[in-house]
């Protein structure tokens, strides 16, 4: 396959790609601009920071896959990659540990004035006097909104600085819940609950709809006075007029790895009120820049387009879930040419539409189970039919289940 890299990506994986037989075309200059003229007969496209806007799907070609290097894909316009059913997936988790730390460092050069420090001695200012007033970080309560992967890292970090972790209740699944009781977690029923218990808010949530200017103004007014705010995730969680106000009125202190307008390349001119204030401690969305992370998402992403060669996407973003209506028939049958076409070309008779499908063989058995959810409700004759074949060993149909 043909596999366009459109940013800066490890050398092990660019090796890697090659040595499996691809064709890599490696371009880590192009910009936004230039993506869809340099597609060509890609058939994967890989991505970090460039934006793949909606006239790359526009190309007809044989893209059918793209990957964000990394967790997020909100710079990716995964409607239009759906309306041309190419995927869009991710490399979640592999850059935990680099965005944690991070975190932490943010915490620690606010808590210990460190950039100031090193600014002051810098230009010749000895001031011991004025750096010597640090809280120490020992019993302070952090909370922590979005307890993910990311969130979850932080918390074992925090953990080992003696702090409080803090956290919303919600249904989590068992891993979960048992890393929460584990680290020693507490919950609270809401953010407004977090943000009064917390000596600390940090915050790890993907972007999206429900998250945009999460931290408002109303979530700021409920900090303690001289709290410290952290954000490692995406800019627009925060309302930052809001936060400069919670900064002015409230002695908020925050440390911020992104910004809601940040340039959209590598390098370049930026401008922010945020930025420059005085209590606000900033890094250049380098979350995710270490080189172990970088290492783990390029291993990661060698084997997704591994596994895309052999008909297999992982992580994919932008798929919908089969809705919680119509009808689902299970049919166990021999593994034989033909088999689903008849399935298929009877429910198509039949007026159904197939919403989802999978396939499932038995090892060394000759038998494989196919599960298909359609959209309205299979009739007795068309289970009845569909049985006759002497291909097929059983046909159930149930309705679906929310």
């Amino acid at each position: 396959m043909k596999v366009l890299v459109a940013d800066a990506f490890e050398q092990s994986g660019l090796d890697a790609l090659i040595e499996a037989g691809h064709n890599l075309d490696h371009q880590p200059t192009l910009t936004s601009a230039d993506l869809a003229a340099a597609l060509g007969d890609t058939e994967v496209l890989v991505v970090r920071s460039t934006r793949v806007e909606g006239d790359v799907f526009a190309v007809d070609g044989p893209l059918g896959l793209v990957i964000r290097a990394g967790a997020g894909t909100n710079t990716i316009d995964g409607e239009a990659a759906a309306r041309r059913a190419v995927f869009v997936a991710n490399v979640p988790g592999k850059n935990a540990v680099a965005v944690a730390e991070l975190t932490m460092g943010l915490l620690l050069a606010i808590d210990r004035r460190i950039p100031d420090n090193v600014a002051d001695a810098r230009a010749g200012d000895w001031n011991k006097k004025a750096y010597s007033k640090a809280e120490g970080l020992l019993g302070k309560a952090i909370g922590i909104v979005g307890l993910g992967q990311i969130g979850l890292a932080v918390a074992e970090r925090a953990a080992v600085f003696g702090m409080r972790v803090i956290t919303t209740a919600k249904t989590r699944d068992p891993e979960t819940e048992a890393r929460i009781k584990e680290l020693g977690i507490e919950t609270v029923p809401d953010l407004n609950a977090l943000a009064a218990a917390s000596d600390v808010v940090t915050v790890h949530v993907p972007a999206g709809s429900s998250t945009k200017r999460l931290i408002d103004a109303g979530f700021l007014s409920r900090l303690r006075p001289g709290a410290v705010l952290i954000n490692t995730s995406r800019g627009d969680v925060l309302n930052e007029d809001a936060v400069l106000a919670a900064i002015d009125n409230q002695g908020l202190r925050v440390g911020i790895d992104v910004f809601d307008a940040e340039p959209t390349e590598g390098t370049g001119p930026f401008e922010s009120r945020l930025a420059r204030h005085p209590a606000v401690y900033t890094t250049h969305h380098i979350g995710a820049s270490t080189a172990q992370a970088q290492e783990a998402i390029a291993t990661e992403v060698v084997a997704m387009i591994r596994d895309y060669a052999r008909g297999i996407v992982r992580n994919v973003v932008n798929l919908t879930p089969p809705p919680p209506v119509g009808s689902v028939m299970v049919i166990r049958h021999y593994d034989r040419v033909g088999v689903l076409s008849a399935v298929l070309e009877a429910l198509k008779r039949a007026g159904l539409n197939v919403l989802d499908m999978q396939n499932v063989i038995f090892a060394g058995a000759g038998a494989a189970v196919a599960t298909i959810h359609v959209e309205g409700e299979i009739a007795e004759t068309v289970r009845a039919g569909v049985s006759e074949s002497h291909d097929i060993i059983n046909v159930t149909v149930r309705p679906a289940l929310p």
